[in-house]
């Protein structure tokens, strides 16, 4: 039966594949309904002339029109996209979207192949735009079917008994397709051809280098809704061994890209770097992508009152900021204060904002890591309340300003005790509260002598000389103590202040002490050198390739 549809397809295709025009090819090849009312023929003619037990058939038709080995190295560039092309006559053919786990799986299926043409040195990056926008409808499929659990049930139960029998993590249906576009990402990672930086005379990436951070972010925007941000690891090294600079891309992609870095860094608690690529991210994205914007300000705002920098009265009155001052501010307030019970309570499992935090994943960062600063705070009004400025004494010697470790702790149990909702003392042995004010539950009566009847531990002196220790060794705190006065003592005083000296800023001791330099973020300094990517120095654990290395001795040829 005559296909003329499909033979004028074909020669437009071939045509196109001549002229190396990437983006028409992406054009022409459509997946998504609603689909022209040309290819709705072209389906009726594959359906007609070509069922599911003709492929063979198809193939030789595609052949025909579509010459093999023309120019490809090895004659396989055009064996892999004639294979890519019958699979994409398939699918249209086969698929049917009411169904959408079998859609999924064929259109990762397509993906493959279409990998498998991108690897072909001369010709692979024509093929580059269609393979991206099938991983952009890939992964914004497998997303949407993981919204679905009731679709996906089958798999997931099938998946359980699998990763049981084989003692293995369950690889979940975002994570299969972000596996599979990861083999893209490294095709474009991988690229040979052009010069050594992967950089045309127009200094923009060249090749199939074009597509790296456009399928690096796709993957790790599946990594991250899955929750397995470990795969992410594996793609920043990559990026730090082999990528030109991040700078020489649209800024589009620089975005997204710093964007998952910056939270990559803050899930592994790295927060002065998260700051510096969520600070790049922020800076760099469109005053008019509000929504992007507060997404970043979610965890650069995190990450900064971490460090000791609480978010402005500028930065609050941004539109991008409206309500995120409302859950942010009482913490900040609290840090300021140094009040332990406020703190605790705003961070507690009861409170309004608590689901907030957690669904962000910034809740236990803040929690546990923000602690040490309540203390830092406490221990500074304590000073200033009830601290010896020590200098010239009457005899002719001079002392330190100290601070009496007694007043720290007197002050800390007194918070705790009038704190709002306070559940010191409140125990009535049916349950019980742990370390942050948060209730356990019922206790069975069977077990009412194995559990601590009593309310959350108070300060002691131990709690109070470990947390001053800490806070030392942090260069939080500037002194020492004195254990057997139980005393903390300033240092530099005398040139700076007692205030100054003893509890220097937060923000700018971190920064002080921090390494500036970003794993997986390749950038170009102002002298021309470039931080990680093609042109990093040799070091521990980097590959490098010798095959154009003259023997020991010889001389340059």
């Amino acid at each position: 039966m005559p296909t003329p549809t499909i033979d004028k397809f074909l020669g437009e295709v071939a045509r196109i594949l001549r002229e190396k025009n990437g983006g028409q090819l992406q054009d022409y090849l459509i997946l998504e309904p609603p689909l022209p009312p040309l290819y709705n023929i072209i389906v009726s003619e594959l359906r007609q002339t070509f069922p599911d037990s003709t492929q063979d058939a198809l193939e030789e038709k595609c052949k025909v029109l579509l010459p093999e080995d023309e120019e490809g190295d090895e004659g396989g560039s055009w064996t892999a996209f004639i294979a890519f092309l019958v699979q994409y006559f398939a699918f249209l053919r086969d698929v049917n979207v009411d169904h959408l786990v079998e859609t999924h799986d064929m259109l990762k299926a397509l993906l493959n192949q279409g990998i498998l043409a991108l690897s072909d040195a001369s010709m692979g990056a024509v093929v580059l735009p269609t393979v991206i926008s099938l991983s952009r409808t890939l992964a914004r499929l497998a997303i949407g079917l993981d919204k679905r659990p009731d679709l996906i049930a089958h798999l997931t139960r099938r998946e359980s008994v699998a990763g049981s029998e084989e003692a293995g993590e369950r690889v979940t249906l975002v994570e299969s397709s972000a596996n599979v576009i990861r083999e893209a990402f490294k095709k474009c990672l991988s690229e040979r051809s052009g010069n050594a930086q992967g950089i045309d005379s127009n200094g923009k990436p060249e090749g199939k280098r074009i597509g790296i951070y456009l399928t690096a972010n796709i993957c790790l925007k599946l990594f991250f809704h899955c929750k397995k941000i470990r795969n992410a690891e594996q793609i920043f090294g990559n990026i730090y061994q082999q990528s030109p600079p991040l700078a020489l891309f649209p800024a589009s992609q620089r975005v997204t890209f710093l964007y998952y870095l910056g939270r990559y860094l803050f899930a592994n608690n790295h927060f002065y770097r998260a700051q510096l690529a969520l600070q790049a991210a922020y800076d760099q994205c469109h005053t008019r992508c509000l929504k992007q914007r507060r997404l970043i300000l979610v965890y650069l705002i995190t990450s900064n009152i971490i460090l000791g920098r609480f978010p402005s009265t500028q930065l609050l009155g941004r539109p991008e900021v409206e309500g995120l001052g409302d859950r942010f501010l009482p913490v900040c307030q609290a840090i300021a204060k140094g009040d332990l019970a406020t703190f605790r309570n705003l961070l507690s499992l009861d409170n309004d904002n608590a689901d907030w935090f957690i669904s962000r994943r910034i809740f236990l960062q803040l929690r546990n890591r923000c602690e040490i600063l309540v203390w830092r705070s406490l221990a500074r009004k304590t000073f200033l309340f009830s601290g010896t400025q020590g200098g010239d004494q009457g005899d002719g010697s001079k002392r330190a300003p100290t601070l009496d470790l007694d007043d720290l702790l007197t002050l800390s149990v007194f918070l705790e005790k009038r704190a709002p909702n306070s559940k010191v003392g409140l125990s009535n042995g049916d349950s019980q509260v742990d370390g942050h004010g948060d209730t356990i539950g019922y206790v069975d009566p069977d077990l009412r002598d194995a559990v601590e009847p009593t309310g959350p531990d108070l300060p002691t002196m131990a709690t109070t000389e470990s947390v001053v220790s800490s806070l030392i060794e942090q260069g939080l705190l500037h002194g020492y103590i004195s254990h057997r006065l139980l005393r903390f003592a300033i240092m530099g005083a005398k040139t700076k202040g007692a205030l100054q000296a003893g509890f220097p800023n937060v923000w700018e001791t971190i920064k002080s002490k921090a390494d500036h330099e970003v794993p997986g973020w390749v950038k170009e300094e102002e002298n021309g050198a470039t931080t990680g990517g093609l042109a990093r120095k040799a070091g521990p654990g980097m590959v490098v390739n010798l095959s154009g290395a003259r023997p020991a001795g010889a001389a340059p040829g």
